[in-house]
């Protein structure tokens, strides 16, 4: 299953950026396991958003406790999990259950 993992700052981006190395090494070592495929930060910058891939959502809620923005306090999360059912053309997930809608220009 899929999880979007949406971050809501809590605190001034001077406190939050204090903590961006160690959440950006966070966020790579849950690249490296293949949990996490693709995040970025909101606009306007009020927080962030990580697409994940797990068996569970108390799986995403352990992983997520190591965030060193969550340690330290200066973001929320909210959990949405879903089941994708259809993907434009050259998508990169392999989900079984995708169905092609032809994309822009097919």
């Amino acid at each position: 299953m899929l999880y979007l993992i949406v971050l809501s700052y809590l605190r001034p981006l001077a406190e939050v950026d204090e903590y961006m190395d160690a959440h950006r090494a966070f966020l790579k070592k849950h690249y490296d396991a293949g949990h996490f495929l693709i995040s970025g930060r909101k606009e306007p910058r009020t927080g962030g958003i990580i697409l994940a891939r797990a068996a569970s959502a108390d799986e995403v809620l352990t992983w997520v406790s190591e965030d060193p923005f969550r340690q330290a306090g200066v973001a929320a999360y909210e959990f949405i999990g879903w089941t994708p059912t259809m993907a434009a053309n050259g998508w990169p997930f392999g989900h079984p259950h995708l169905e092609k809608t032809g994309g822009i220009g097919q």
